[in-house]
């Protein structure tokens, strides 16, 4: 079975934008995110429509940044944590252009990556498109598991969903970054049913895509192996997983970094095992990692977006955690 898709022309990223909270802003990368509230609600007056605005206004920074005009996307691929995807479509139906909506939990911004480069490489009627992932700390409490005013208390093991969104322009103009190949992720039984511990659910298909990926590729030829938010439970179970029975173990767990570990500070943040949330991944590729491939910093990486694919009803019924982590491969251009 082939698992790894080579784009026959590569597509590019054009521009690129980033949106966070007062969390974020505390954090280690708050002075990189284009655009912050350190109320969170981002001039409006609910947490949901907050989100929103975030998508928004990424998405707007990005077209600016790239002296892009809204009449200049011909498709937009977004996904957050709301129901139905609610928070995305409030945001995007303003700009005019085709939406397709992702309900991939915490695998959205990558899944938005691969779905909108496979578009634009295989069809000429789309030249150029963009993909937004937010999520919403107090939204997403409100949705899957207890709103904040009741002050539950959270487990060591549990991560923080960030309020951070990122939004991405692609198009079929050679830039300095390209995305060259990708990998769907399969969906792997998390052998967990405990929602304040998600990491370690995750990272069982952080481990299938990684090892299955690296079957096909020389890990020598990465600098940075990203996955989105197993947190520090998840990312000591996958490093554990992969040094152990892979071929490559120690060189693979080496090149691994997790943005649920690189948004915040453990030790100066209430943020117990990191950050999770589909915006997680999304802000820090945008904040951190793209301006590094811009710098010739990096040259390649494997991303993964890790989604863990639950739902309230799921969680209260003792159903399993399923997880999901599919990849793709952003380059520098020489």
């Amino acid at each position: 079975m082939q698992k790894i898709t080579k784009l026959k022309n590569p597509i590019y990223i054009e521009s690129f934008a980033s949106a966070g909270g007062y969390e974020e802003i505390r954090g280690p990368l708050g002075h990189l995110f284009d655009i912050t509230d350190k109320t969170d609600l981002f001039g409006v007056k609910t947490w949901e429509r907050a989100e929103s605005e975030m998508s928004r206004a990424a998405l707007n920074i990005a077209l600016k940044k790239g002296s892009l005009s809204n009449d200049m996307i011909d498709l937009i691929v977004a996904g957050d944590l709301q129901n139905q995807c609610e928070s995305s479509y409030s945001a995007l139906f303003t700009f005019g252009a085709p939406c397709i909506g992702l309900y991939g939990a915490c695998s959205t911004a990558t899944e938005g990556l691969i779905v909108l480069s496979a578009m634009l490489s295989s069809s000429e009627n789309y030249t150029r498109g963009a993909t937004v992932t937010s999520s919403h700390n107090s939204a997403a409490e409100r949705q899957f598991r207890t709103p904040l005013e009741y002050g539950a208390q959270r487990y060591p093991t549990a991560q923080w969903t960030a309020t951070a969104a990122g939004a991405f322009i692609l198009g079929k103009t050679k830039t300095d970054i390209s995305i060259t190949s990708y990998m769907p992720g399969r969906v792997i039984d998390g052998y967990s049913s405990d929602a304040s511990s998600m990491g370690a659910a995750m990272a069982l298909a952080a481990f299938d895509s990684i090892s299955r990926f690296f079957e096909e590729e020389n890990p020598d030829e990465y600098d940075l192996i990203l996955t989105g938010d197993l947190g520090a439970v998840g990312s000591e179970v996958l490093k554990s997983l992969l040094s152990k029975n892979t071929r490559h173990g120690k060189k693979l767990a080496s090149l691994h970094r997790d943005c649920g570990l690189l948004l915040y500070d453990r030790d100066k943040q209430d943020v117990h095992a990191g950050a999770s949330g589909c915006g997680c991944s999304a802000a820090v590729l945008a904040s951190l990692i793209l301006p590094m491939i811009k710098r010739k910093e990096l040259s390649r990486i494997a991303l993964l977006s890790t989604g863990a694919l639950m739902s309230p009803s799921s969680i209260s019924q003792g159903e399993s955690i399923l997880g999901v982590a599919p990849l793709i491969v952003i380059e520098g251009v020489n």
